[in-house]
């Protein structure tokens, strides 16, 4: 496998992530200020190389004239070329024949060029140009032939770029040092973020509050997880709420059932169960079992119900609520057939969750039920205003107290009257959640009969589109 492949694209992203934000932060801040200095220094050898390129050759103009006067008044043949003195300008004539002259001691030059050939026969007055041994030549035009005058292309833009990388590189290792000061300044209230969240984690202190310090995005971040915690005191005090009243429900129950089993049991160790319990009065302790049972399960499945929250594997979709509202009403009339419910439906259409729907329903038809006096029937009306879905259910028992009125959707409240009926005080609790998972509100007056009226308020939704059945002649597509 090649080192390229090692060190590809994915991997070289996997690496990044691994990093810190604070070394992020310092190889961003090194690399930004490298790359600005790059391009500066390289802006700058161009000016200064092209400034200085022209210098030359300005003076390569210059120095080509003395020379190429001498050869107008002496001839290319027989004008004197002074010894080279050992530095400085290069000379040489070229004449007609293409054969050259140079100074005494002077360094060879590169060969003439076909166009500084071409200039000392006359093509063009002058040329200037450069070759790859390094020197800058001007080509004059002179009597019957050229004059030329070189000079090394001496690179000052070089040592020049050569001191500017050595800056750039200083300045690199000065900006990662400027970047990672910057990012430990910056980060120190993400720094103590982490600390006190990692001490929360640690003593499972909810009641902790972090400082709200630094600005901007830090700030917000701080703020959130102050809400996440205070939200999360919340979660647990209801928790805790829930699991102690949970208990003080579940004890009346437990304990009546306890003692009837064991009555049971010591009676039956006797051998006197068929003596100490006449038939009547063990079928009514029975009788009493299986109300005991049916309560817990009933209280069991609320608690749970209750426990999960806003938790559930049931989709949100659009349905007709009337369909909703008389499947629970079946549910009611088979779980209490001596309770008559008359029904009053419309179509509405909403946005939910059925079951959630159905079961908040049947509290509030089992709830009336318990009230309803013989041959007075529940009523459950369903109608549309608006915007809004109305529920209805009213009973003609003796109503709702005006003090107990603001707790009727409390957790385990039952008022004084309700204590002796059976139920866990869940019901309607359960039925305040579902509501408020839908976005409606639940509220309990005075009905018309003279007993309780509960309404329950859900934002209507309009109703699918029709679809047009085919007839035979008719084509699938329009």
């Amino acid at each position: 496998m090649s080192r390229h492949t090692r060190w590809g694209p994915r991997r070289l992203t996997r690496w990044w992530r691994r990093r810190s934000l604070r070394t992020r932060l310092t190889v961003i801040a090194a690399t930004a200020i490298g790359v600005s200095v790059f391009a500066a220094f390289q802006v700058a050898i161009e000016l200064v190389g092209g400034q200085l390129r022209a210098t030359a050759e300005n003076q390569l103009r210059a120095d080509s004239r003395v020379p190429a006067a001498d050869a107008e008044r002496a001839g290319l043949a027989r004008v004197q070329l002074p010894p080279y003195p050992g530095s400085g300008r290069l000379v040489r004539i070229i004449l007609p024949d293409g054969s050259i002259r140079t100074p005494a001691g002077q360094p060879a030059l590169p060969p003439v060029s076909e166009h500084a050939g071409r200039v000392a026969q006359g093509a063009s007055a002058d040329l200037m140009e450069s070759n790859d041994d390094g020197y800058l030549i001007y080509t004059l035009r002179a009597g019957d032939g050229a004059v030329q005058v070189a000079g090394v292309a001496d690179s000052p833009s070089n040592q020049l770029g050569f001191g500017m990388l050595l800056i750039g590189l200083l300045c690199v290792a000065g900006g990662a040092v400027v970047g990672r000061s910057v990012a430990r300044t910056g980060l120190a209230p993400i720094d103590r973020l982490t600390a006190a969240a990692v001490r929360v984690a640690h003593t499972r202190d909810l009641d902790a509050y972090i400082p709200d310090e630094g600005g901007g995005e830090i700030r917000r971040l701080i703020q959130s997880i102050n809400d996440m915690l205070a939200a999360l005191r919340e979660s647990r005090l209801a928790q805790r709420l829930l699991a102690e009243d949970a208990a003080h429900e579940l004890k009346t129950p437990l304990t009546s059932l306890r003692l009837n089993v064991e009555l049971l049991i010591r009676l039956d160790r006797r051998g006197t169960l068929d003596s100490a319990l006449p038939p009547e009065s063990r079928t009514r302790l029975l009788n009493d079992l299986g109300a005991q049972v049916a309560e817990l399960s009933t209280l069991a499945a609320e608690l749970t119900d209750l426990a999960r929250g806003d938790v559930s594997d049931e989709s949100t979709e659009l349905f007709d609520l009337a369909d909703v509202v008389q499947a629970a009403v079946a549910r009611a009339r088979s779980r209490m057939p001596d309770i008559e419910v008359a029904l009053d439906v419309t179509s509405v259409w909403v946005s939910g969750r059925p079951a959630a729907l159905q079961r908040a329903v049947l509290n509030l038809i089992d709830n009336a039920g318990k009230w309803s006096p013989a041959g007075q029937p529940v009523q459950v009306g369903l109608r549309a205003e608006g915007e809004s879905a109305f529920l209805e259910v009213d009973d003609a028992g003796p109503g709702i107290d005006a003090a107990d009125v603001p707790r009727v959707f409390d957790r385990f409240y039952r008022a004084d009257s309700a204590r002796a009926l059976p139920g866990s005080g869940l019901g309607l609790s359960i039925v305040q959640r579902v509501v408020d998972a839908h976005g409606g509100r639940a509220t309990v007056a005075r009905s018309a009969r003279g007993g309780a009226l509960l309404r329950v308020v859900l934002p209507a939704a309009s109703p699918p589109a029709p679809i047009a059945r085919l007839t035979d002649g008719d084509s699938a597509v329009r």
